[in-house]
């Protein structure tokens, strides 16, 4: 009697885990990765928002985006900052398609990206977060998960990755380089070379958008300067999208977005937010960011 009364517990428990799986598998996705677009065989790097509004499935009646307007240009590296929950990273989420807009139309290259291809869409994007999924193999594989499905690269090509990221010369350091095991979730690794692995990832791909959400915010002084170095080489040629809380990481970025209320509260360029003396301001004032003098005050 013991040993059924043990066991029931397990049995409810995977009963219930059952049945949550075949309601995932039976649920129906508004977003078809399958359907036919629109395929653009090398993005310009031009994406916009006009007028999305979005609210999250599970909290539809809080609107997170309540008309959002912006414009990011070829090879332009555009910062959203703002207060946590703003929707900053939100608007990356719409720009990948892992949502669709409740209202208005998100643009990449001129088209909406409803009528385009969605695996296509994506091969041409790259994602780097603030924590970075590493898997338990070497770190030639885990930078070759970067390429989309159906193509291959060589080991030059891993080697060029690992170098525009800043972390080939500590591979190189390693018994064993790229072929180094990085352990369970990259366990063998500190938080700063596993980040420079996945800007490796990332790049290895050659997107023509670039999406960091706030890349450096878990690292230390030390490790932040070396992945610093490796998004300003990532950068090169190429749009990007940056969220960043740490404003000093964004103050050369050529278009600067302050996110708040669910609209773009503010836009321009680092001295131009500073000398307006709005909410960007304030986040530097909070942050004892040292503001450099406007160009008009000199």
């Amino acid at each position: 009697m013991c040993v059924q009364t043990s066991r029931r517990p397990k049995y409810v428990k995977g009963k219930q885990s059952a049945i949550n799986i075949f309601e995932l598998l039976d649920k129906k996705t508004t977003i078809d990765a399958d359907k036919d677009g629109i395929e653009v065989q090398s993005l310009e790097g031009f994406a916009s928002l006009e007028k999305v509004e979005f609210a999250y499935p599970s909290r539809p009646d809080f609107k997170l985006l309540n008309g959002v307007d912006l414009k990011v240009l070829p090879s332009q590296t555009v910062a959203l900052v703002g207060p946590s929950g703003c929707g900053k990273s939100t608007i990356i989420a719409l720009l990948e398609r892992w949502y669709e807009a409740a209202q208005g139309r998100v643009i990449v290259d001129h088209h909406n990206i409803k009528d385009m291809q969605l695996n296509n869409l994506r091969t041409n994007m790259a994602l780097v977060g603030q924590e970075p999924v590493l898997f338990d193999v070497s770190i030639g594989e885990n930078i070759r998960y970067g390429i989309p499905d159906g193509q291959t690269v060589d080991q030059e090509q891993v080697v060029a990755a690992a170098k525009a990221s800043n972390i080939h010369d500590f591979v190189m350091s390693l018994p064993q380089a790229y072929d180094t095991r990085v352990g369970d979730k990259g366990s063998q690794l500190s938080g700063g070379q596993k980040q420079r692995i996945a800007i490796a990832r990332a790049l290895i791909r050659n997107p023509k958008i670039l999406l960091l959400d706030e890349a450096t915010s878990a690292l230390d002084s030390e490790s932040e300067k070396l992945v610093q170095k490796a998004l300003d080489n990532a950068r090169a040629g190429r749009t990007t999208i940056v969220i960043a809380h740490r404003l000093s990481t964004i103050q050369d970025s050529d278009l600067i977005l302050v996110v708040k209320d669910g609209v773009i509260a503010e836009s321009g360029r680092h001295n131009e937010l500073v000398t307006l003396g709005g909410v960007y301001a304030n986040l530097c004032a909070k942050q004892n960011l040292v503001i450099s003098v406007p160009d008009a005050a000199i």
